[in-house]
C-alpha cells in the first residue's frame, strides 16, 4: 500500500470513528449536574445520596439510552458556565427551556410542564382576598394575562414576594409585579419558607409542583396555593435536558429517551407521588 493509500484509508477510518460519535456510539458514560438541594426535584439524603424526581428519572434516561451516568451535585449559579467549559454534559435541575437561555445552550425536549404561581399562609389576607384559582393561565395570551393578574396586582401591592435568586420566578415577578410588590430573593427554597413563616415575606412564587411539595412537607394547613397558574413567555414552555449547542447527538439520544419515557408512564409514575400532579408534557 503506498503513502497515499494509507493516508486515505486513516481519514476514512476517522470519518467512520466521527460519525460514530455523532449518532452517540462513543459514549459510554454521561456526565449529569444537578444542585442536589432543591426538593423534590433533587436534594441531597443525610448519607450524601442524590435522591428526588429527577435523579430517579436520570438513570431512567441513562438505562433507555444504554449509557453509564454520573451524578454530581454543583452550585446552580455557576452550572451554564461549566456546562459549556466540558466539565459535565448535561444539566437535570429543574432548568426550564426559555429564549434566553436558548441563546447559550441547547435543550431536549420537556420532561415536565409547569407553570409558576404563588402560595400563601394559610388564613393570611391574601389567601382570603386571592383564594385558590385552578386555571393555567397562557402568558403568550396578553389579554387573558392580564386580566388574572389584576386581582393579584390588588392584593400583593405594597406586599413582599419570596423568590429563588436563580430561579424563572425573578424574571416573572420583574416582568409583571415590578412596582407592584417588594422582591426578596432567596438561595434556597429553605431560607425562602422561613422568611414567610416569619412574615418576612407575604406570600411566594414559583412552579406549582414544587409549592405544592413545600405545602405537602411542611404539613396540613401550612401554606395554600392563590391564584392562577401562569405558562409561556418568561416562564418559558417547560423543564428540559440542558446541553451545549454542538450536542447534537446527545440531545437526540435524550429526545428518544424522555418520548420514551412520556409514553410508557413513566415520568407520570415517578412525579405524581413527588409533587401531587402529573408533570408528563402534553
Amino acid at each position: 500500500m503506498t503513502d497515499r493509500s494509507v493516508i486515505i484509508a486513516i481519514a476514512f477510518i476517522l470519518e467512520g470513528v466521527g460519525l460514530a460519535h455523532a449518532m452517540g456510539g462513543e459514549r459510554a458514560e454521561i456526565r449529569i449536574a444537578t444542585e442536589g438541594g432543591f426538593v423534590p426535584w433533587n436534594y441531597t439524603k443525610p448519607d450524601g445520596a442524590l435522591t428526588g424526581f429527577e435523579i430517579d428519572l436520570a438513570h431512567d434516561l441513562c438505562r433507555r439510552m444504554q449509557v453509564k451516568c454520573t451524578i454530581t451535585a454543583q452550585a446552580f449559579n455557576s452550572m451554564i458556565p461549566a456546562l459549556n467549559a466540558g466539565k459535565f454534559d448535561a444539566i437535570m435541575d429543574d432548568v426550564v427551556i426559555t429564549p434566553k437561555r436558548e441563546e447559550i445552550i441547547a435543550f431536549s425536549k420537556p420532561y415536565a410542564s409547569i407553570c409558576y404561581t404563588f402560595a400563601a399562609l394559610n388564613g393570611s389576607s391574601i389567601e382570603k382576598q386571592v383564594g385558590t384559582d385552578n386555571r393555567v393561565i397562557s402568558l403568550e395570551d396578553r389579554s387573558a394575562a392580564e386580566s388574572a393578574l389584576q386581582p393579584l396586582k390588588a392584593a400583593l401591592r405594597g406586599k413582599a414576594i419570596g423568590a429563588l435568586s436563580a430561579g424563572t420566578s425573578v424574571g416573572f415577578v420583574d416582568e409583571y409585579l415590578k412596582g407592584v410588590a417588594l422582591m426578596r430573593q432567596y438561595n434556597s427554597p429553605e431560607a425562602r419558607d422561613l422568611d414567610l413563616v416569619a412574615g418576612r415575606v407575604d406570600v411566594i412564587v414559583g412552579s406549582k409542583d414544587a409549592l405544592l411539595a413545600t405545602a405537602a412537607r411542611h404539613g396540613k394547613g401550612f401554606m395554600k396555593i392563590v391564584g392562577p397558574c401562569f405558562q409561556g413567555g418568561v416562564v418559558g414552555t417547560g423543564t428540559g435536558v440542558a446541553l451545549r449547542k454542538q450536542d447534537v447527538d446527545l440531545k437526540a439520544m435524550f429526545d428518544k429517551a424522555i418520548t420514551e419515557a412520556k409514553q410508557d408512564g413513566t415520568i407520570k409514575r415517578l412525579s405524581v407521588p413527588v409533587f401531587g400532579m402529573d408533570v408528563t408534557p402534553q
